[in-house]
């Protein structure tokens, strides 16, 4: 193929992709609507592209960007000359690379056996992955089903020698809930055990933020923070900050080893070879805008959230779940209304789909304590969403008024509708409690309208129920065939 024949087969593949800019998509999508800073992104990932980030020692341009980026975000969070960090190649990397130093620390301070990670049941799903892979056994707390914030004594109860680390979030991604920093990071100071903030998606939003409470370095017994850089930084994907209180934590995070015949090994972050792309691109964008060009953007998204929280507030079956911190909502039925006047959100979202917007559905969840979070359908608001007000909110006003009365998706019912045999393998797997072979699998997802290409329905809310009906083993494994049936080649 020439070089133009490749282009033009990479467009085609790109037609099937969600819109990256213009604010149709209000969850993974984080557009500033700004053209120039796409284009300088460009050039400067451009002019970095042959670099491994690998060895500073050879490359000293990555070091000398990467101190400017972690001496920025230490600003922004209130961080003082003890506060160094690193960048990493994204949310999840800043979250393991948290707890694994945590982990580490503890067992260096006589920990023994194995440790505890206690969290809020909101706490990012990267968590979860951290406890997996460096063997942390994971105490998950409840949250008010209310307001979807964790209570500070019910995770102070949990506190004992054997924990390693307590995450709180700044905001939680299910529902816009600001933990309680301050209580928590002062119980956990008490017993000497580490407190995260995960601050992945309101790292680079939240210091703008007006009227919250102190959730950053400015509070007492917060050790480590983690931001986003290709969230609410608007840098390209994938660039994060943890920043640590203290160098000798921060320096417990790196891996370094001789014990072999090759070059002497350093590596700050998960990764060895790494791209220095992600990291000019963020550091281009931080440079341009500042402190200044931040406030300016989150003011514009702030603006929008407030306008859709009023809209949503005005739908008739709707309601807001909690208080928001940032620019981000989780919208549920409203149960107070009539229940032919109430709306369900994954009906909802849809049919603003349907529209031509993308909403994020979250599906209902029993906590521990029996409490029962609701479904949900998650927004996330950026910069660009100011512009597109006009036409986005009367479409989430006609989307709800499209499916008001309509009953939400029942799990059961979806099971119910399937094909004979494939109910009789999925109720087998279920009494043996293992999950079924790929085969089955495949023909559930089929059974949903899922392609054989990975091609999804027009309608998520069926798959949405039946995340909710199925065992959680079960339905990860049904999660896991549809994304790997997807590049199979």
């Amino acid at each position: 193929m020439t070089a133009d024949e490749v282009l033009a087969r990479l467009d085609a593949l790109r037609q099937r992709d969600a819109p990256t800019h213009g604010g149709r998509v209000l969850s993974y999508v984080y557009d500033s609507g700004l053209a120039e800073l796409d284009e300088l992104a460009a050039a400067a990932a451009r002019a970095v592209q042959s670099i491994n980030g690998l060895d500073p020692t050879t490359f000293p341009s990555v070091a000398l960007l990467e101190a400017d980026l972690v001496r920025f975000s230490r600003d922004m969070l209130h961080g003082d000359a003890d506060v160094v960090g690193s960048v990493t190649s994204g949310g999840t990397e800043s979250c393991l690379l948290a707890v694994r130093t945590a982990r580490d620390l503890w067992r260096a301070a006589g920990g023994t056996g194995v440790p505890r990670l206690v969290l809020p049941i909101t706490a990012h799903a990267a968590f979860r992955k951290a406890a997996h892979l460096f063997c942390l056994e994971l105490d998950v707390v409840p949250v008010d089903a209310a307001t979807g914030i964790v209570r500070a004594d019910d995770i102070a109860a949990r506190l004992a020698p054997d924990v390693a680390l307590v995450v709180v979030s700044a905001p939680s991604y299910p529902h816009a809930a600001l933990d309680p920093v301050g209580e928590v990071a002062a119980r956990a100071a008490e017993h000497g055990i580490a407190c995260h903030v995960d601050a992945c998606i309101g790292g680079f939003a939240l210091p703008w933020w007006p009227h919250l409470a102190p959730w950053d370095f400015t509070v007492e017994g917060v050790t480590s923070i983690s931001a986003d850089l290709h969230k609410f930084g608007y840098a390209p994907k994938g660039a994060s900050v943890l920043l640590h209180r203290g160098r000798q934590r921060h320096r417990a995070q790196y891996f370094a080893t001789t014990d072999w015949p090759g070059y002497p090994v350093v590596n700050p972050t998960l990764l060895g070879s790494k791209p220095a792309g992600p990291l000019a691109a963020a550091w281009a964008i931080v440079q341009h805008l500042g402190a200044e060009g931040f406030h300016t953007l989150t003011e514009r998204a702030r603006r929008a959230t407030e306008a859709l929280r009023a809209a949503i507030d005005g739908i008739e079956g709707l309601r807001v779940v909690g208080d928001p911190a940032g620019p981000l909502l989780a919208v549920a039925t409203d149960d107070a209304v009539a229940v032919g006047r109430r709306v369900d959100p994954h009906r909802w979202a849809d049919a603003a789909r349907a529209r031509g917007w993308l909403l994020q559905q979250q599906p209902a969840l029993r906590q521990a304590d029996g409490s029962q979070l609701a479904r949900t359908t998650h927004l996330t608001i950026t910069a660009v969403t100011e512009q597109r007000l006009p036409e986005l909110v009367p479409d989430l006003v006609g989307a709800a008024d499209d499916v008001r009365g309509m009953p939400g998706v029942d799990g059961s019912h979806v099971l119910a509708s399937l094909p004979p045999e494939l109910g009789s393998a999925l109720a087998h797997a279920l009494a043996e409690g293992a999950a079924p072979p790929p085969g089955v699998m495949a023909a559930l997802l089929a059974g949903l309208g899922v392609g054989a290409d990975g091609a999804l329905p027009t309608e998520a809310a069926p798959l949405t129920a039946l995340i909710e009906a199925l065992p959680s083993g079960l339905v990860e494994g049904v999660l896991i065939e549809l994304i790997a049936s997807m590049i199979e080649p």
